[in-house]
């Protein structure tokens, strides 16, 4: 058997998160497995490079699994993309090294979060926060920049998440304006469970309330949850890439 990779994108709207559940409910892990089983008809178990929250979406999650079909094959590819719904595809499939582990191999995860920032909403907006008033983005900027380095992320952790590891190594968060879009890029070794979400809640608080951006270091530093901000919808948050030492 040799191990393959997908590149995975998924629309988080409908799914239940990324993560196979006992319940049932519908999942992208559940979802792919459902449909390699159906072309393959053999049971496969499928890994992911991290776990991502009901309604937050991907255009670069890996997974990797073990099989005997080949799946480097475009055609095979391409009959199982028509046998995925219309909300997940694989856009891309290489062969690894038995060695190599989607999640434990990652080198850095890169979200990205969307604000459509504009007076009047569309009724093309999708995937994103809609914000009428106009958004600070040097502010948000300068706020940010205390989060890059490793540093205890306890503030901006989802309450009740397991995990008892906090520590994550940011190389790079800015915001910029895009048009009519704030964009939030972010850049990790890992994250905690609803990190930027609440870092995004956060930054939207300091702006809104005009707060200093020193504000953020002192709830970074704080490590407690009740400091930070609120944790903001998952409308806008997308998985961008995860990367290796390979650069795949």
């Amino acid at each position: 058997m040799e191990r393959f990779v997908f590149v995975l994108e998924y629309k988080g709207t409908n799914f239940s998160g990324s993560q196979k559940q006992p319940d049932g409910v519908r999942t992208v892990q559940g979802t792919l497995e459902e449909a390699i089983r159906t072309l393959t008809k053999q049971n496969t178990k499928t890994f992911f490079s991290g776990r991502t929250d009901a309604g937050v979406h991907s255009r670069g999650q890996t997974v990797h699994f073990d099989s005997d079909i080949d799946f480097s094959d475009g055609k095979i590819l391409y009959s199982l993309n028509k046998i995925l719904p219309d909300d997940v595809s694989v856009k891309e499939v290489f062969k690894a090294d038995k060695k190599f582990h989607v999640q434990k191999s990652a080198t850095e995860r890169f979200y990205r979060y969307r604000i459509i920032n504009r007076s009047q909403p569309s009724a093309f907006d999708e995937d994103c926060l809609y914000i009428r008033k106009p958004l600070n983005v040097e502010l948000m900027n300068s706020a940010l920049a205390f989060l890059k380095g490793e540093h205890d992320f306890s503030s901006f952790k989802k309450s009740g998440t397991g995990n008892p590891s906090r520590v994550c190594n940011i190389t790079e968060a800015h915001c910029y304006r895009l048009n009519d879009e704030v964009l939030i890029d972010i850049k990790a070794n890992r994250f905690l469970y609803g990190m930027v979400r609440t870092i995004v809640g956060t930054l939207l608080m300091i702006e809104k309330n005009n707060l200093s951006p020193e504000t953020l270091e002192v709830i970074l530093k704080a490590k407690d949850r009740r400091k930070a901000g609120p944790m903001v919808s998952p409308d806008g948050l997308t998985l961008m890439n995860v990367k290796y030492d390979n650069n795949k």
